[in-house]
């Protein structure tokens, strides 16, 4: 076992956690610095998850990718994050796959130390896609609630299903949809399920993916490609017009001096 001492507090790193807040609040600014540079960014042996393949990665790097760029483009400071150390005051770390905490700066971070940010989550989502449901389902809907985190919403990308929590006094309230959509007051977006994919939505507009970006901006410039290939196309085919015009035109005109010849020609030998 690896102990790192401190006057009021000690760090097991197989069971690591911030100190209570009590104790926190007693420390100086240097055994503060000191827990901060000690809690670990790695998980412990018990608390790593394994590998759950592409269509977990992809549906939480996804809901991240999207609220980051909505909330950065609108110049918001919310901490977007996930599958990062969350440590609250004496408790057993956790780890939700996407996390969102309001008003405050959205710059990198090896963990989320609740007593040194001053501040605990506001809304965590997790995606399921294999192994015990009962953590997400049951037992993060109890201590999540505990723990004050103001909405809970879980996606069962293999049962396409999505499920909604609301924090009311100490406990979860579950979420109703509306239309097909559940309503996050935290983010001030939609969550609805499209063909069992998760979309975040303002009004009945969806927050495109960076993939769709990048699709829709492909079709743009390929349009606008297509476009001006028919434009030239276009402008070249009125060009061989306008220069065979004046061609017959030209030709008219040589026939016209060939015949006013002609006729004076006849006039003079009169």
């Amino acid at each position: 076992m690896s102990i790192i001492p401190s006057p009021k507090w000690t760090l097991d790193l197989r069971d690591p956690r911030a100190p209570l807040q009590a104790v926190w609040d007693a420390m100086t600014d240097e055994e503060r610095r000191e827990v901060v540079e000690s809690l670990p960014s790695e998980f412990p042996p018990d608390e790593a998850h394994p590998p759950e393949g592409d269509h977990h990665f992809e549906a939480y790097s996804e809901a991240r990718d999207i609220l980051s760029r909505w909330f950065r483009e609108r110049g918001r400071r919310v901490y977007v994050s996930g599958n990062l150390p969350v440590f609250y005051p004496g408790e057993h770390m956790f780890s939700p796959d996407v996390i969102a905490v309001l008003d405050v700066e959205p710059h990198p971070r090896p963990s989320w130390i609740v007593s040194h940010e001053g501040k605990g989550l506001d809304f965590a989502l997790e995606v399921i896609v294999s192994g015990s449901r009962r953590k997400d389902v049951k037992d993060n809907v109890e201590r999540y609630a505990q723990l004050g985190i103001g909405e809970y919403f879980v996606y069962d990308f293999t049962r396409r299903t999505l499920n909604g929590y609301r924090l009311k006094d100490d406990s979860y309230e579950r979420a109703v949809p509306q239309g097909g959509a559940f309503h996050s007051a935290v983010l001030e977006l939609g969550l609805r399920l499209e063909e069992g994919r998760l979309r975040f939505l303002v009004g009945n507009a969806v927050l495109p993916s960076q993939k769709e970006l990048v699709e829709r901006l492909t079709h743009f410039v390929d349009d606008a490609q297509t476009r001006a290939l028919e434009l030239e196309a276009a402008l070249e085919e009125e060009q061989k017009r306008r220069e065979e015009e004046q061609k017959r035109r030209e030709e008219a005109e040589r026939e016209l001096e060939l015949v006013k010849a002609e006729l004076e020609r006849l006039k003079s030998n009169r």
